[in-house]
């Protein structure tokens, strides 16, 4: 079984790293792709993940770049779909789309956006999905949603090929959108910890099925903290212990149908932590 290795670069432009270089460093090391979390607010600077992720995409040949995840309801879904085929197509079909409903509250009020229900979020991912897939498809595209609408919208040139669509989604409903549209489904462990996760896998692979869509052709992807340490320790979300304890959890993981996984590798020993996680850990995991 093939798996796919992800790396989250900082957002943060005050603790000393640079993203760019740290994403460089990660193609080098042998990542199959790099992530950006998005959060417009709050008290920790941080970068637009957009902007970011086009000077990574700028800066390397081979990377893909995922959103992890854009909130949906904070840009307008036809226009992203716009930014999106211009993103893949000058980083030469690198991109990851990335989505969530946006559970921050605090953002949506602190930037003067109107704060949707829990039901409304929902229905706008759905809307959102709907709206980008027909705008890289149809010649014109009318659509009249709850939420969003585009009339005869036209959206040239077309993508080169399928861009894929990742949703981080829990709730019963939003993950039942995951498996009816999406190409990828990306929890957090912290959110969806092993003893749930299965659980909320299997509800996302039914949702395909009542789509008539291959449950196979929906990539698992695993997203959660990890350390290298000389011995297991306690951390909410993290995996954190020995090379070879980390990579028989991770091989645990696949066996609930996980077939990539995205690291958080945060603090003063990244850079470290990252070298050794490639070198000591990825190899057991590929040859498990």
């Amino acid at each position: 079984m093939d798996i796919e290795f992800g790396l989250n670069v900082s957002a943060d432009p005050t603790l000393g790293a640079d993203p760019v270089t740290q994403a460089i460093k990660a193609e080098q090391l042998g990542f199959d792709f790099v992530s950006a979390s998005d959060h417009l607010h709050g008290e920790h600077p941080t970068y637009e993940p957009w902007t970011l992720l086009a000077w990574i995409a700028s800066s390397t040949s081979r990377l893909r770049v995922a959103t992890r995840v854009l909130a949906t309801p904070y840009r307008n879904p036809a226009v992203l779909a716009k930014m999106a085929e211009t993103f893949d197509r000058l980083s030469r079909g690198r991109l990851i789309l990335g989505l969530g409903a946006g559970y921050l509250d605090e953002e949506f009020r602190a930037f003067g956006l109107r704060v949707p229900t829990a039901g409304e979020k929902v229905r706008g991912l759905e809307e959102a999905i709907a709206i980008a897939r027909g705008l890289w498809s149809a010649e014109h595209l009318t659509f009249e949603g709850s939420l969003y609408r585009t009339l005869q919208a036209r959206l040239e040139p077309k993508p080169d090929h399928s861009i894929p669509i990742w949703l981080g989604t829990y709730g019963p409903r939003a993950l039942d959108v995951t498996g009816r549209m999406a190409d990828g489904w990306i929890p957090t462990l912290q959110v969806a910890p092993p003893e749930r996760v299965a659980g909320m896998r299997r509800r996302v692979l039914a949702g395909a099925e009542r789509a008539d869509r291959n449950p196979d052709d929906i990539l698992c992807v695993y997203n959660l903290g990890v350390q290298v340490a000389e011995a297991p320790l306690e951390h909410p979300g993290v995996l954190a212990g020995p090379p070879e304890w980390i990579a028989e959890r991770l091989l645990e993981f696949t066996g609930i149908g996980f077939r990539a996984f995205n690291f958080l590798v945060e603090g003063p020993a990244s850079p470290e932590q990252v070298e050794r996680l490639s070198r000591e850990v990825l190899p057991l995991v590929r040859t498990g």
